[in-house]
């Protein structure tokens, strides 16, 4: 039912996005986001979150829509947040499971001396033979259109 925004997703990240906007951007018209409007509000998080290396961009791009999924729109609403948080545990899981980690060094299999750098990647062929993204970015998006379906029955 959503094959193509996983692979609208994928489309993305090879013609450049970072993996966090190829997420978002697949599916935020669902939420009433231009496409624009989901490449902004996703850039922050690519490589790991500004490329520092932490959480995944991709699982971030999947975190992000379960806020515009179940987010509190309520600063006092304890189960609202709960649910969210709750959503956002499972999709993680899912994502380990699939992934062996959410944190974007270890599955780049980077060492922590590796130092930090603001200047993204060259994307070529080299680039997408040796960095296991544009798997990161399809997985993402197949857990957030799995919950789609079980959930919303859409």
């Amino acid at each position: 039912m959503y094959e193509d925004r996983i692979q609208k997703a994928i489309d993305l990240f090879k013609s450049g996005y970072n993996c966090s906007q190829s997420v978002v951007a697949a599916f935020a018209d669902m939420y009433g986001f231009t496409e624009e409007q989901a490449l902004r509000m996703s850039a922050s998080f690519g490589g790991g979150i500004g490329r520092m290396r932490e959480t995944c961009g991709a699982a971030c791009g999947m975190f992000l829509l379960a806020g515009l999924e179940k987010g509190a729109v309520v600063g006092a609403d304890k189960e609202g947040k709960a649910a969210n948080y709750a959503l956002v545990q499972r999709l993680a899981e899912e994502f380990k499971k699939r992934n062996g980690s959410i944190n974007c060094g270890e599955l780049l299999g980077l060492k922590k001396s590796v130092p930090i750098s603001s200047v993204p990647e060259e994307r070529n062929g080299q680039y997408y033979a040796k960095r296991p993204c544009s798997k990161m970015v399809e997985e993402a998006a197949r857990i957030w259109a799995k919950y789609l379906e079980n959930e919303r029955k859409l």
